[in-house]
């Protein structure tokens, strides 16, 4: 009896959801068209409105919101777009009591990872539904006419949380998913790149005999020679699909965001691009290494120093500045990688779910060489599509630079300091 009942509960939510969506399709439908009518309206030569027509996010609400209505003039197509205010907190109204009687009566799920699952979108859920009479106060307080400031051009890029491009109503251009996504892979690229390269540059300069120096390094420094693009189809060809298939081995499910279902993440990008900083860090770190005076190894060996303690006491204290010299320029060398991430990070322009821990690198991001060379040869030249990514091409040069900025410091004060 207690199943049969909360199979109907999850028919209820079945059913709302299906009812829903077939709602707020035929909503934007009928809204798109009307939008696109009043738009047109506004743009045309003499429209006192003309590109001040959006100002906030709300009106992105109010166009989908409203209903379609045959082509006027400007006054009747605002006049309507005006009127679904109320039919927007009608709709808002209605659905908040359908989903409060849902919740009256849950389902009593046996599984943990259901209820869980669950309680987090029941959780999102009220969130959502607090939010809702905000909006409708934003809607009603909306003033068409109002001039936008110049200085929003230049907030609601760097801040903004949107890419959103061939929209029928407006285009957003916010670089802060693009930055996520590139800062992500980088972070990734670095925790394998760094103790790769850096202990095996200890490995060849302390530790390798003459032979293995000659086998070690140069098969390391080959790395680098490898196109980009091989590699970005090795991710797409073998390594994502590894992951993917471990993901859902038997042994893996106590990982709680396994099995993953997106081959192309943060991860496999990650992995790619910390095979190709290794020989960047590697190299740098092996001549800083080589560079520490060998008067400074001898007075360890001199004091009964081994050779962990001289190693870890001496030698790489001495040469920490051209280490972290090397690691700086391996970030700056993955950050402004294009060919790898724009084939294996997934390419999905949104801030990954951080509520789901480290479950965020195995989920697919875009980055800001990606979105450049992907969008750049499709805009028309000096619209406002090609200014965005103009505009993040500046931004991602501004990084690089101030990395190799604060790495050529390093290296200066590392000279400075065993010269």
């Amino acid at each position: 009896m207690r199943a049969g009942a909360d199979q109907a509960a999850l028919e209820k939510f079945d059913e709302f959801a299906n009812k829903f969506g077939e709602q707020l399709n035929g909503l934007l439908s009928d809204a798109t068209d009307q939008a696109q009518a009043l738009r047109e309206t506004m743009l045309q030569p003499g429209s006192h409105a003309g590109a001040s027509v959006i100002e906030t996010e709300s009106q992105d609400e109010a166009s989908t919101t409203a209903a379609a209505t045959p082509a006027g003039n400007e006054a009747e197509q605002m006049a309507t777009l005006r009127s679904a205010t109320d039919k927007f907190a009608q709709i808002a109204d209605s659905m908040k009591a359908q989903i409060n009687e849902l919740l009256a009566t849950p389902p009593a799920l046996t599984s943990a990872k259901e209820r869980k699952a669950f309680a987090k979108w029941k959780a999102e859920v009220e969130a959502y539904l607090k939010q809702l009479p905000a909006v409708v106060e934003k809607l009603r307080a909306w003033d068409p006419n109002k001039p936008v400031p110049a200085y929003r051009a230049i907030t609601s890029f760097l801040f903004g949380t949107q890419w959103i491009t061939a929209s029928f109503w407006q285009d957003w251009y916010g670089i802060i998913p693009l930055f996520v996504g590139s800062l992500m892979v980088s972070v990734v690229a670095l925790v394998i790149a760094v103790p790769l390269g850096i202990c095996g540059a200890i490995y060849v300069s302390e530790v390798a005999s003459p032979i293995e120096k000659s086998l070690i390094k140069p098969y390391i420094e080959f790395i680098s020679a490898i196109p980009s693009v091989v590699l970005g189809f090795f991710g797409i060809a073998v390594l994502g699909e590894t992951i993917r298939a471990f993901s859902r081995a038997s042994f893996m499910q106590w990982v709680p965001f396994f099995p993953i279902s997106e081959r192309l993440n943060v991860f496999t990008a990650g992995c790619l691009l910390a095979l190709m900083a290794v020989p960047t860090i590697f190299t740098l770190a092996e001549d800083a290494l080589r560079n520490v005076p060998r008067g400074f190894k001898e007075a360890s060996y001199a004091l009964g120093g081994n050779r962990l303690q001289t190693i870890v006491r001496v030698l790489v204290p001495a040469a920490l500045s051209g280490i972290v010299s090397a690691v700086l320029l391996g970030l700056g060398r993955v950050i402004g990688e294009t060919m790898v991430v724009l084939l294996c990070a997934g390419n999905r322009i949104a801030i990954p779910d951080f509520t789901q821990g480290l479950g965020a690198v195995f989920q697919p991001v875009h980055t800001m060489t990606g979105i450049i060379a992907q969008e750049m040869g499709e805009v028309v030249r000096g619209s406002i599509h090609y200014r965005a990514l103009f505009m993040v091409g500046l931004v991602l040069f501004a990084i690089t630079l101030a990395i190799n900025y604060v790495a050529q410091k390093l290296v200066m004060r590392y000279r400075t300091s065993i010269g």
